[in-house]
């Protein structure tokens, strides 16, 4: 009897969970759909992607999918799988195309928010927001010459989330009831994610994925002290886990060096458990969205270590990094 009103109490907070989460990203969600299809039937969707496009075709991407990155960038990944399944059927992305357009938003996504946090933490700002959208970029110009080159992943991408409302000579009403059962997939993805996290964590799988990656971030360099933290940035996320790193930043026990490099490295690769399955709704593949980001963003930070060792302590401190201040200062405004 215990065991089965431990699993209702448990099953009633994920779905509540789901509930918030859902309710939070559909606020902002709910104005960018209705502003794409005002652009849609406007015609002015390929207006505004033309900036974006010499970008995007750097990567191998039509020009439309600029729209799709840019609203990662400035709200989050829900928000741009809305505008690209509102897109998809005109647009349509081979696999690695859907791989490249999907690392791309998993490296540098929900801008605002994460770099505020990594802020709060001790990193410059400035800095964080250059790695990461260079580092976006980079990766997809990466990914593009390997997949191209070698001719792989060129069959058209396995979309799940399929979006019915894109179709153009739908009645506004079909439209919006197409759309609400887009936001309905999300929740249920949502939904399906918790779960999955859940069961991770009871099986400890996420605790192996620590045991496992402790040893690979001392030898890139980052201290035993900052390697829980960079755990919980690589499995939860900078926004999930966001209010344990600034804590744990904010202590004084991590290097101010150490924190630097722990959120450079979780700045592009994150949440590689959730948002690894989710960008794969629209058909993208692990090699990228994983294993691809994963390595590049490990690649990039043990560079970074070396390339610190060197620079003058004043310029580093200027630039790249600060000590965080104390949750427990008084007296001072």
């Amino acid at each position: 009897m215990n065991k089965l009103s431990s699993f209702k109490n448990s099953s009633y907070d994920i779905i509540k969970d789901a509930i918030r989460i859902s309710w939070d990203l559909f606020k902002i969600m709910i104005p960018i759909v209705i502003v794409v299809k005002i652009l849609q039937e406007l015609n002015m969707i390929g207006y505004l992607a033309t900036p974006l496009a010499p970008i995007m075709k750097l990567v191998g991407l039509p020009g439309e999918m600029g729209i799709v990155w840019a609203t990662a960038m400035l709200n989050n990944i829900y928000s741009a799988l809305i505008v690209f399944l509102s897109l998809a059927q005109d647009s349509p992305l081979t696999a690695a195309q859907a791989t490249i357009l999907g690392t791309m938003i998993l490296v540098a996504h929900s801008m605002p928010v994460e770099l505020r946090v990594v802020q709060s933490s001790g990193p410059r700002l400035i800095f964080q927001a250059i790695a990461r959208f260079s580092g976006a970029l980079l990766i997809g110009i990466i990914l593009n010459f390997i997949y191209s080159h070698y001719n792989l992943l060129q069959a058209p991408a396995n979309i799940i989330l399929t979006a019915d409302s894109a179709v153009a000579d739908k009645t506004l009403l079909a439209w919006g009831l197409g759309e609400l059962k887009n936001f309905l997939s999300i929740f249920l993805i949502i939904l399906g994610l918790l779960i999955v996290m859940k069961v991770l964590t009871k099986l400890r799988i996420l605790a192996a994925m620590d045991f496992l990656l402790r040893p690979l971030l001392r030898l890139m360099g980052i201290g035993p002290k900052a390697s829980a933290l960079t755990v919980v940035g690589l499995t939860m996320g900078l926004s999930y886990g966001g209010g344990m790193i600034i804590h744990e930043a904010k202590s004084g026990e991590i290097d101010k060096k150490d924190v630097f490099y722990s959120l450079t490295l979780m700045g592009i690769c994150h949440s590689v458990v959730e948002d690894t399955f989710l960008l794969m709704m629209i058909g993208g593949h692990v090699s990228g969205l994983l294993w691809g980001r994963l390595g590049f963003a490990i690649i990039l930070v043990a560079i970074l270590v070396q390339v610190t060792k060197i620079l003058p302590e004043t310029f580093c401190d200027k630039y790249l990094w600060s000590v965080p201040k104390s949750f427990n200062v008084k007296g001072k405004k």
